[in-house]
């Protein structure tokens, strides 16, 4: 399964000539885990904070594949790459129609009090659904 998420290139996403600004993209990939886990894991943030708990990123790695510019309705493809004890691994593919805009591939870690944890079997059985089909070579 893939999470989707649209999201509309705004003013303040772009730069002078009209293009997103390349951290405005850090940004609207944070909304879409934000988003994700309120919306298929039923796990806001908001109630991970309250309880001491989060999803803090450990690593990302990003390829930019074409530019987007004002206006553009981008489709962000997010799923899971792997799961850990404490961690998972997510990618995001980026489109816009037929033309792809951006590959991030990133690690976040299950914490409580900031220490890593396991994921709650809640939330991890609700993650391998979205987990990848390995690609045939």
């Amino acid at each position: 399964m893939i999470y989707h998420r649209l999201i509309r290139i705004e003013f303040n996403h772009c730069d002078p000539a009209g293009i997103v600004f390349y951290p405005r993209y850090f940004e609207m990939l944070n909304s879409t885990v934000e988003n994700f886990f309120r919306d298929e894991m039923a796990y806001p943030f908001e109630v991970m904070m309250g309880q001491a708990e989060g999803v803090p990123t450990a690593r990302t790695e990003v390829t930019f594949h074409a530019p987007s510019r004002l206006g553009e309705e981008l489709d962000w493809q997010l799923s899971v790459v792997r799961l850990g004890r404490a961690s998972v691994g997510l990618t995001a593919q980026v489109w816009c129609g037929d033309s792809h805009r951006l590959t991030a591939d990133l690690t976040l870690v299950f914490v409580r009090d900031l220490r890593p944890q396991a994921w709650p079997d809640t939330i991890r059985s609700r993650l391998i659904p979205f987990m990848e089909a390995p690609h045939d070579p």
